[in-house]
């Protein structure tokens, strides 16, 4: 009977659109220079044609090259994470990144540590000149299970063999990070800095657990989101790490897909210094400035596209704040908000229950460092741009409640994408999250996830 049920069900689902067309070739001029890197099949995974195994170096000298990362807070840090914030408190000037997926090795005791630390010490050994504990490590995949570490070296070897720096190794790189993803998620830009041409390029993973909140190394700033940036920018490693820190605050601290907090999420940049610039970038100056708002408003372009493919997902959902009296304000209830189940299966269905978006909102209200104030409030639904009418769609105006134009709502909530937007009446800052909807779909992916 359970069998009949779930074909019946299966059959009830709505097919989620394919995110394939996401995945652009891009120029190799657009990429790093003085990086190579390569993706390939080492045997964790169980297809022969599923990538699992990424090598990444920076060819520059170590004393041109600076390191940052932003790592999870969940108390169960995984082993790559706790090798990595080791290697990064004693070496900002880490050149080297090594990446599987397949198993993430966390809740893995010592036997785990013991595998991370042989794999970053691996790629140590192949660098020119060799060096030691240069080398970070993420991993993505199952928790709890042992990595098949042998496999893992094997490949390691094999790989610094197949290094590349065109868009095809970049691209084997992405699709090596890849567990539930539907398409690899790499892009690459330029920009300039000091009369120089600056290149940053980027990938990331992630679609399922998603709901990251990152912080520097031993701070107490707040499926596995993964993440790396390379570019070849000269900066200095504190002024990389404070630009990454305002970054990720932005961007990937600033999605959810399902609301749980990974042992894994790690975000890792590594600036090269081969673009050619003579004077290191400082915090405080005018090119920290630019080089920090470049970081972030790229970060967040490859932090939506994990929102995008998150599991099941059929909708890109932007959730704006505003008139909050701190940021802080209005992030906390913008994540609310994105994370809530009864709005966003509310957004599966395409269903205008908007009184759930100012519950979700008014859940946090005593936690705020101003509370709400009901009689302020207002509630639009933002159409999106394809459509022939943008007019915002006012739900709730200070307190009071629209005639709401179901037809028009039923249009706009049809859509791809949408912005749910709230008006606080309280001050001038502002915030947004990008979420999806909770689908049928994410619940079959995640109720068989280990199959």
């Amino acid at each position: 009977m359970l069998q009949s049920w779930r074909r019946l069900y299966s059959t009830a689902l709505k097919a989620t659109p394919s995110k394939i067309h996401l995945h652009k070739p891009i120029p190799s001029d657009n990429f790093p220079k003085g990086f190579r890197l390569t993706g390939l099949h080492c045997g964790v995974k169980k297809s022969p044609s599923a990538l699992d195994l990424a090598v990444i170096v920076s060819d520059a000298p170590s004393d041109r090259t600076s390191a940052a990362a932003c790592f999870t807070e969940n108390a169960f840090r995984a082993a790559p994470v706790l090798v990595s914030e080791e290697i990064l408190a004693g070496n900002k000037r880490a050149r080297a990144l090594v990446v599987n997926s397949g198993c993430a090795n966390a809740v893995t005791g010592q036997k785990g540590l013991d595998h991370a630390w042989a794999m970053s010490s691996a790629v140590d050994a192949l660098l020119d000149p060799p060096a030691e504990k240069q080398t970070m490590v993420m991993s993505t995949g199952v928790i709890g299970q042992h990595l098949p570490i042998d496999k893992i070296l094997s490949g390691i070897k094999t790989g610094a063999t197949d290094l590349g720096d065109n868009f095809e190794a970049w691209e084997r790189a992405a699709k090596a990070f890849m567990t539930t993803d539907t398409f690899p998620k790499l892009r690459a830009r330029t920009f300039d800095l000091d009369g120089k041409k600056v290149r940053i390029a980027g990938m990331d993973k992630g679609a399922g657990m998603i709901h990251p909140r990152m912080g520097p190394p031993k701070s107490s700033l707040h499926a596995t989101l993964l993440g790396f940036v390379a570019t070849d920018a000269l900066i200095s490693p504190p002024a990389l790490q404070s630009a990454l820190t305002h970054a990720v605050q932005r961007s990937f601290n600033s999605i959810s897909v399902d609301g749980d907090m990974s042992t894994n999420d790690t975000i890792i940049v590594i600036a090269n210094g081969a673009s050619g610039m003579t004077e290191p970038i400082e915090d405080g100056t005018p090119a920290f400035s630019k080089f920090q708002d470049e970081l972030t408003d790229f970060c967040a372009e490859i932090a939506k596209l994990i929102v995008r493919d998150g599991e099941g997902a059929r909708k890109f959902v932007t959730v704006s704040v505003e008139g909050a009296s701190t940021y802080e304000d209005a992030s906390k209830v913008a994540s609310t908000i994105s994370t809530s189940m009864l709005v966003k299966t509310a957004l599966y269905g395409e269903d205008a229950n908007w009184g759930r978006i100012l519950a979700s909102a008014g859940s946090v209200s005593d936690s705020l460092s101003k509370p709400l104030d009901p009689s302020r409030v207002s509630v639009s639904f933002i159409p999106a741009a394809t459509l022939s009418d943008t007019t915002p769609l006012k739900l709730l105006t200070r307190g009071e409640p629209e005639t709401v134009d179901e037809e028009r709502a039923k249009v706009i909530l049809s859509e791809e994408d949408l912005e749910i937007k709230v008006e606080l009446g309280i001050g001038n800052e502002s915030a947004v999250y990008w979420t999806c909807d909770l689908s049928h779909e994410y619940v079959s992916i995640n109720g068989d996830y280990r199959s």
